[in-house]
């Protein structure tokens, strides 16, 4: 069964536990917002190639309408060539007014056939228009990605060995302390953007919201008889002579 450690030296494990861990937070200060940036920009490129090969797709479709239109207005003039054809062995009124009206219902055919192949190209053009704007944004997000991943990559390969320690040191020190004492050192990190859940006591006040500290509270922390958080922010409070024993390892 292991040793029950005391207040001094729980103290002490929390306080090295928290050395270790705001050796980490600054490798991820460090990093920034670089990997929430380089997420967000893949995501944006995911997005945008998506809608290019939409656009491209929809001026495909609008291109092939036009040649469909443009196919049916030729086949109308060569039926009005036709048409116009058989005007010279008509036999009879009936017949010659036939053929007129067929004529009349092919050109008919081509004007609706020009008026489709019209509107298609508008829509080509338009959407031509956004595909080169989504195209240009695409070789905009692609360049500040490359960028962003090389300043990423530069800084995992200058800080990964020693995150890579610290991770294993972390997780070693963590074994030392109790599950209530950890759940209740997680809790306080998690509440801090800076991570700071175990403070000492600088210059009679708390060492992580500065708030002053009473004497007698003070001496209390000296002596290491309990356990104290600073009445104002929750943390965890460690005289000097704590942080002293860390600084000189």
């Amino acid at each position: 069964m292991a040793k029950e450690l005391t207040i001094a030296e729980k103290l002490q494990a929390l306080y090295d536990l928290q050395q270790i861990d705001s050796k980490i937070d600054d490798i991820q200060v460090l990093k920034g917002e670089l990997p929430m940036e380089v997420q967000d920009l893949e995501d944006e490129l995911e997005g945008l190639s998506t809608r290019v090969t939409n656009l491209e797709n929809s001026i495909s479709e609008y291109e092939g309408e036009m040649s469909r239109h443009k196919l049916n207005g030729k086949q109308a003039e060569a039926l009005i060539d036709k048409y116009n054809a058989q005007q010279d062995n008509v036999k009879n009124n009936r017949e010659y007014d036939a053929l007129m009206k067929e004529i009349e219902l092919q050109r008919l055919e081509i004007q609706l056939s020009e008026k489709k192949v019209k509107a298609s190209q508008v829509m080509v053009d338009e959407k031509k228009e956004l595909l080169g704007t989504a195209k240009d944004a695409k070789n905009r997000k692609e360049g500040d990605l490359e960028l962003k991943k090389v300043e990423l990559e530069k800084i995992i390969k200058d800080t990964d060995k020693e995150e890579s320690s610290l991770r294993k040191k972390s997780d070693k020190a963590r074994k030392s302390i109790e599950d209530r004492l950890l759940k209740a050192y997680d809790k306080i990190r998690g509440a801090y953007r800076n991570g700071l859940a175990v403070a000492t006591v600088e210059r009679n006040s708390c060492g992580g919201c500065f708030n002053k500290i009473p004497p007698q509270i003070q001496l209390e922390i000296a002596q290491h008889k309990k356990i104290i958080a600073c009445e104002h922010c929750g943390r965890i409070l460690v005289d000097p002579s704590v942080a002293g024993v860390q600084e000189e390892a």
